[in-house]
């Protein structure tokens, strides 16, 4: 096994994940890299109702479908005040509320904004959120990884770096949010280093 799949259409993810294996002796492509044009059955695979069961099922379809050993993951954010909302469907919540915000903006905004309208009566105190994110390997062997960063919501976006909701994710011992972080902290600290640093330890 000198080669592993990672099973991402997103640069972002797959930069973040290429920069917190690195040193790993391991070849790691993505989707674009082997030429795997997309299909519309990619957008039924994540229907589990948790993290772990998204990851598992993005691996093992994208094995079937290359042979290669895949790894995989499903990412988002927890509020507790939203009752653990957006959760599994972090990347679909403006979709799912069918809110697009002022002037109709691109995806990542409108979910922060959305998520801002909502917690906007919603004090200091009560703001803490989680990144979750479970990984998973498929290949000659199936396991799984899962890793946590606790924070809260901040008031209004703040920083340029990252992508998601990372401008109002804030670390509290910090106080600053994801995208105000330089890069090598961010992955040191984030829910995906936590979880790719396990399933490497792992592989």
């Amino acid at each position: 096994m000198n080669e592993i799949l990672l099973a991402t259409r997103s640069a972002h993810k797959a930069a973040e994940i290429r920069d917190i294996l690195a040193g790993f002796p391991m070849r790691f492509r993505t989707l674009q890299d082997i030429g795997l044009e997309e299909s519309a059955e990619e957008e039924t695979i994540e229907n589990a109702e948790t993290f772990i069961g998204n990851a598992r099922a993005k691996a093992a379809f994208f094995f079937e479908r290359t042979k290669l050993p895949v790894i995989a993951d499903d990412s988002g954010l927890e509020v507790f005040a939203l009752d653990m909302q957006p959760g599994i469907r972090t990347r679909r919540f403006a979709i799912d509320a069918s809110y697009r915000g002022p002037g109709g903006l691109d995806l990542d905004l409108a979910n922060n904004n959305l998520l801002l309208d909502r917690l906007r009566a919603v004090p200091e105190p009560a703001r803490g959120a989680r990144y979750v994110c479970a990984a998973a390997f498929h290949g000659t062997r199936r396991f799984a990884a899962v890793g946590t960063c606790e924070g809260f919501i901040a008031r209004e976006p703040v920083g340029s770096g990252g992508f998601g909701y990372d401008p109002v994710f804030k670390l509290p011992d910090l106080d600053v949010t994801f995208a105000q972080l330089p890069q090598a902290e961010k992955n040191r600290r984030s829910h995906r280093a936590h979880a790719f640093r396990a399933l490497a330890a792992l592989l």
